[in-house]
């Protein structure tokens, strides 16, 4: 084991070296474990673009839906890794993985409800983001049948959370890529080969995502087992998980509702607009996850430094990650608007729409390294707790993007206006979260944030 002294000289003589070992080693398999849920987006939108037309707009519209339905849980993958990390800070394993259970118990009882709302108000769904009478039954199709893995997404995001919190990365990313693989196998086969379209996307989609969330509950049981944790629903823990959540839902309704917007917008513009719109999204949310790789790194190590009450090495890290982040959002930048030519073909053959999508993808990286420190401040402030701040800061950014959106098509804007707003979305939301950031007030120690 390294001593304390040898600790500390590494600390001032090597700071970023240590640190950068440290997000590597975390940031790097969660990469892959990230961009599974947009990997899947691109290979459903890959697949069923060649389908036409109104068969890829039904699907951003359903996409955009599912997205939302799913995503406002989010926070059962964030504040699960920030409290189990802040335990495992504080040395203590078991009540680490008993938050973990407590956190896969109440995705199974959040599903329940969102499942039967999602098949009832498909039709619903579809209409209010402006889908058009060709892709409303596309649409429709797809999220009915997609609503029935809705409790295995959920419990993937429970279960993930649990061993990012212990500093496990590598495990979800082996799900990830077995659960991608099956997926491409699975539309492939069933879209074309079954002959069942859309529909056969989506049962692929729910099919892999099942044995995604299987592979996640063998591990997670081995684990309680182990540290001899309760496997019984716990009413006291499943309500405190659900209390924690509760700012970070505001703060991703409020981010859902910015891409709710935009795609409802788009989808008003016409179905070329909404199919590349749609590709779009799939490609800068890829990105996002690809950023936020980092920011998961953030959340596991600022989560256990601050448990284990180390605010230096909290700031250092803290620093490192931010420097990796917009490096990271650079790189990306210069790739997504270079590689436009040999990329947006795979997606469609409709000339419109790849007319549309080389626009907006050049816009969309011109905000890459803003991205990147977005992402990374928001990781950081999850894994510190500072979920309440992250709640008000998405609400003022909402405020700022709606009317900018909602103006686009009244003033007579196409879809290039339209992800000028969403580059401003980024900026605004930069600012909020790099204010806070420079405050110091989320650094609070401890086993449990106060």
């Amino acid at each position: 084991m390294t001593t304390a002294p040898a600790r500390r000289q590494d600390r001032q003589g090597r700071p970023g070296r240590r640190h950068d070992r440290e997000i590597l080693a975390l940031a790097i398999p969660a990469f892959g474990a990230l961009v599974a849920e947009p990997l899947f987006l691109m290979a459903d939108s890959a697949i069923v673009g060649h389908l036409g037309t109104p068969q890829l707009a039904g699907l951003g519209v359903a996409a955009a839906v599912l997205s939302t339905a799913t995503g406002v849980f989010v926070f059962l993958a964030y504040a699960t890794t920030a409290a189990v990390a802040r335990r495992i800070g504080a040395g203590d394993r078991r009540a680490a993985v008993q938050q973990g259970i407590d956190g896969i118990w109440l995705a199974l009882l959040l599903s329940v409800a969102v499942v039967a709302l999602m098949l009832a108000l498909a039709p619903q769904a579809a209409a209010a983001l402006g889908a058009s009478p060709t892709a409303t039954p596309y649409a429709v199709s797809y999220l009915r049948i997609s609503s029935l893995g809705i409790p295995a997404m959920l419990m993937v995001m429970a279960a993930t959370g649990v061993l990012r919190g212990f500093q496990d990365t590598r495990t979800p990313l082996l799900v990830a890529i077995g659960g991608f693989g099956a997926n491409i196998l699975l539309n492939l086969g069933l879209v074309y080969g079954a002959g069942l379209g859309v529909a056969g996307s989506a049962w692929g989609t729910v099919l892999a995502q099942s044995g995604m969330a299987a592979g996640y509950l063998v591990v997670v049981v081995r684990g309680a087992r182990r540290e001899r944790a309760g496997l019984r629903p716990d009413l006291a823990g499943i309500r405190a998980c659900a209390r924690a959540g509760g700012p970070l839902v505001v703060r991703t309704l409020s981010l859902r509702a910015v891409l709710m917007i935009a795609t409802a917008v788009a989808a008003r513009l016409g179905d070329a607009q909404v199919a590349a719109h749609q590709i779009a999204m799939t490609l800068w949310v890829f990105l996002a996850f690809a950023l936020d790789a980092i920011a998961i790194a953030g959340q596991a190590i600022i989560g256990r430094y601050l448990g284990a009450s180390d605010v230096p090495g909290t700031r250092a890290a803290a620093r490192r990650m931010v420097q990796w982040g917009i490096g990271s959002g650079l790189v990306l930048g210069l790739l997504m608007a270079l590689a436009r030519p040999l990329y947006v073909p795979l997606f469609s053959a409709d000339p419109a729409v790849r007319h549309q999508l080389s626009t907006v993808l050049l816009l969309a990286a011109l905000t890459q390294p803003v991205g990147g420190l977005v992402f990374v401040l928001d990781g950081v402030l999850m894994g510190a707790g500072d979920s309440t701040y992250l709640a008000w800061a998405m609400l003022g950014t909402l405020a700022v993007f709606a009317p900018a959106a909602v103006a686009v098509p009244a003033l007579g804007g196409g879809l290039a206006a339209l992800w000028w707003a969403m580059n401003l979305f980024m900026l605004v939301r930069g600012g909020f979260l790099w204010r806070r950031f420079r405050t110091g007030a989320w650094l609070v120690t401890g086993a449990v944030r106060a």
